[in-house]
């Protein structure tokens, strides 16, 4: 039997979740449509969706508290989650992608857009779901608890930065560069400007404290991950 993927629709317009509703019923995807969070997360209770299609300004809780609940959440924090906003200001992207979101598309958008943008979660969603245990010096990662620790202290680190690093950690000593990174950690994100690259290794930096010099520029060619700048900050 083939199997359609679900799509949960989290979006109070009646007429915007329709019209959803509608292409991706056409397009070989099993809509359901939810109001507002509590709806939201009752469908979730019942059977976990492929994909989570959830607009920023919700009645009640607001998308972005959402996306965070979720990802917190064991059960659901696999979830790809796509941010639906009519927000265009990058302050605005970057918050919903560090609550946890996998991609956003800013309202009005087209069809063809929004298919293109559930596939890519799709595509992307099962190689990212290895859990892995990666250890460079004194700073390791912990894919299957999400966690992050520098010189046995648990760090906090963001949802997005965690990808960045987890990425990093896994092809160390090699540049990247921001549009390898977009490809590779946010995945065919064509219309997220590379200065957001920027901003998220920032604030991986600001997180990793002592061990962010780890994380080094490479002027005009972009960013790695070395154990070299590790070992003296160790000294």
């Amino acid at each position: 039997m083939k199997h359609f993927p679900r799509v949960l629709i989290v979006e109070d317009e009646p007429a915007i979740a329709e019209l959803i509703a509608v292409n991706l019923r056409h397009n070989g995807f099993q809509p359901i449509w939810a109001e507002e969070g509590v709806a939201a997360q009752r469908e979730l209770d019942a059977v976990l969706p492929d994909v989570i299609l959830l607009d920023w300004m919700l009645p009640g809780q607001s998308g972005v508290a959402l996306a965070r609940r979720w990802r917190a959440d064991a059960r659901t924090k696999g979830i790809p989650i796509l941010m639906l906003t009519a927000r265009g200001d990058e302050p605005d992207k970057v918050a919903g992608l560090d609550a946890g979101a996998d991609d956003y598309i800013t309202k009005p958008f087209s069809t063809q857009e929004l298919l293109a943008r559930i596939r890519a979660v799709l595509r992307r969603r099962a190689p990212e779901q290895v859990d892995v245990s990666i250890t460079i010096g004194a700073l390791a990662l912990d894919s299957a608890t999400h966690r992050v620790s520098w010189q046995g202290q648990v760090l906090k680190i963001g949802p997005t930065e965690f990808k960045l690093l987890n990425y990093l950690m896994k092809h160390r000593e090699r540049v990247h560069s921001r549009a390898q990174l977009l490809d590779k950690v946010w995945g065919d994100h064509v219309f997220i400007e590379e200065r957001t690259v920027d901003v998220h290794v920032k604030r991986l930096r600001e997180a990793l404290g002592a061990a962010g010099a780890m994380v080094e520029t490479v002027r005009g060619a972009g960013y790695r991950l070395t154990a070299q700048a590790q070992v003296a900050s160790q000294a």
